[in-house]
């Protein structure tokens, strides 16, 4: 199944083709091979002076049932209900102070997205379905996990193949195969002064 954007100009075909399926195919697992993909990709994400404050705690069901269960069991109840399938999860976390020096890095959290996006650009490429969840309990994967308390921990991230609709509920179907919307770029980008649409 294929949602591509629908973009008022056209844009790069791994772009429009990404969005955040919820179908994933139980049976296949993710090769070592893309799991390496995926994780270089994000390596490769720009951030402030190179810093690289990203960080990946990657549990793969197939490898490690046990360690994926943990990461699993720290979701939200509305979103194990379609991880389940998802036979990759990790845990992207953002170290708040600079390498360097222990300052903070107010920019660390933004970088930190921008490898989560290369990771979804990548899986997307690959054929893959990821998605980003926001809907965790952060300090239940801090203690389970022993993450130390300089870590921003973000969000989690599913990645699998493609499953069959039929696997989701009804409702989330709808959303599945549901039209995508984004704001018009005149509500986000302004010309020369606030609130001055670009286009």
């Amino acid at each position: 199944m294929q949602k591509p954007a629908l973009t008022q100009v056209a844009i790069d075909a791994t772009i429009a083709q990404r969005w955040s399926g919820r179908a994933y195919h139980p049976d296949i697992p993710i090769t070592h091979e893309q799991t390496l993909a995926l994780l270089e990709a994000a390596r490769w994400a720009p951030s402030c002076m190179g810093e690289q404050p990203w960080r990946f705690l990657v549990w793969d069901k197939f490898i490690d049932p046990q360690g994926w269960q943990s990461a699993f069991d720290c979701l939200s109840e509305g979103n194990k209900i379609w991880v389940k399938h998802a036979p990759w999860l990790c845990l992207l976390c953002a170290d708040g102070l600079f390498s360097k020096n222990a300052q903070p890095n107010r920019w660390a959290q933004y970088d930190t997205g921008a490898a989560a996006l290369n990771l979804c650009l990548q899986a997307s490429s690959m054929g893959l379905v990821a998605h980003q969840l926001g809907g965790f309990d952060a300090e239940k994967a801090r203690q389970q996990f022993a993450i130390p308390e300089q870590f921003d921990l973000m969000a989690m991230i599913s990645v699998g193949h493609r499953g069959a609709l039929e696997d989701l509920s009804p409702e989330l179907q709808a959303r599945e195969t549901g039209a995508r919307a984004r704001k018009a770029l005149g509500e986000i980008a302004y010309s020369s002064r606030w609130q001055n649409p670009l286009v």
